[in-house]
C-alpha cells in the first residue's frame, strides 16, 4: 500500500507540473503510461489483493511494465530538457 500511496503523490506533482508549467512531450507519455500503471495497481488491490484472490501474472507483468516504461521516458525527458 505504501507505494499506492507515493506513487500518487507523485503523479499528483506530476499532474500539477503538466497544468501550470507544461512538460515536454516525452513526460506527458509518462504521464499516461503511469496512470496505466496505477489503473491497473487499483484493479490488482481493489478486485484482487483484497478479495484474497490470486493476483493474474499478466496484470502484474503489465502493471509494472508500464510503471519502468513510464520512469524511463520521464528519465529521458529530464535529460533531454537539461542538455538543451
Amino acid at each position: 500500500m505504501l507505494h499506492g500511496f507515493l506513487a500518487a503523490a507523485a503523479v499528483t506533482l506530476l499532474l500539477y507540473a503538466a497544468a501550470t508549467v507544461g512538460l515536454p512531450a516525452m513526460a506527458l507519455v509518462a504521464l499516461a503510461l503511469f496512470l496505466a500503471a496505477a489503473g491497473g495497481g487499483a484493479i490488482l488491490n481493489l478486485n484482487y489483493h483484497w478479495k484474497q484472490l490470486p493476483l493474474p501474472k499478466w496484470l502484474i507483468v503489465v502493471h509494472a511494465s508500464a510503471a519502468v516504461a513510464g520512469f524511463a521516458l520521464l528519465l529521458a525527458a529530464t535529460w533531454a530538457t537539461r542538455a538543451a
